[in-house]
């Protein structure tokens, strides 16, 4: 009976800590819940035109060579289209989002990468010639930009478009555009924005006016 005593006493405590953990998460979830904004379409800030330069990066190659990932800069302007968006019962909006983006790509050491090639009379292409030099690109994107406004703090998007390139000392190019992406709003005007997809991945602010 002692030992059942003493057992108890040891178990009390850290059943407390549970349940204090769990009302404290359950608390925080209600919260959460009571705040969100998904289902009260216009209940988001309130903007004509969002500004957001951001830095680059890209575990992908080049759009049309192989080469290592890469890094740069850029900036993305989007113009509110449809301010209740596509579904009436969801706090969504719709923008046209069009950008500039430079992105820096190393090239493969010892291999390079083929600057050129050229079709065999058999039709097969034939790189003939090669850089093992690193490369920039010029991208300009146009995308729809579908939000989904889910909290006064947080809000989702996805990207689908295609992309203008351009490299340097190269010819021109058009490669598809997808990414998903979310924001932290600071207030209703400034916000930390995360974007992930393809042809790169990016981190900016966006300035709502």
């Amino acid at each position: 009976m002692i030992g059942g005593i003493s057992s108890l006493e040891r178990l009390l405590p850290r059943a407390l800590i549970a349940l204090g953990c769990f009302a404290l998460a359950f608390s925080v979830a209600s919260r959460v819940h009571a705040q969100s904004t998904i289902r009260v379409p216009g209940q988001r800030p309130a903007y004509s035109f969002e500004l957001e330069p951001h830095v680059l990066v890209t575990p992908f190659e080049a759009p049309d060579s192989p080469s290592s990932d890469g890094y740069g800069l850029g900036v993305r302007g989007t113009i509110e289209l449809s301010p209740e968006g596509f579904l009436p019962k969801v706090n969504d909006s719709v923008g046209l989002g069009f950008g500039l983006d430079w992105l820096h790509y190393d090239g493969l050491g010892g291999r390079g990468y083929c600057l050129r090639f050229e079709s065999t009379p058999q039709g097969i292409p034939v790189c003939v010639e090669t850089s093992a030099h690193s490369s920039s690109y010029v991208f300009i994107p146009v995308v729809m930009q579908w939000n989904f406004w889910l909290h006064r703090k947080w809000s989702a998007f996805g990207e689908p478009g295609v992309a203008l390139f351009h490299r340097t000392g190269g010819d021109f190019g058009v490669v598809p555009v997808f990414s998903a992406g979310g924001r932290f709003h600071f207030n209703d005007s400034v916000a930390l924005t995360l974007r992930l997809g393809y042809p790169s991945l990016s981190l900016g602010v966006s300035f709502l006016f």
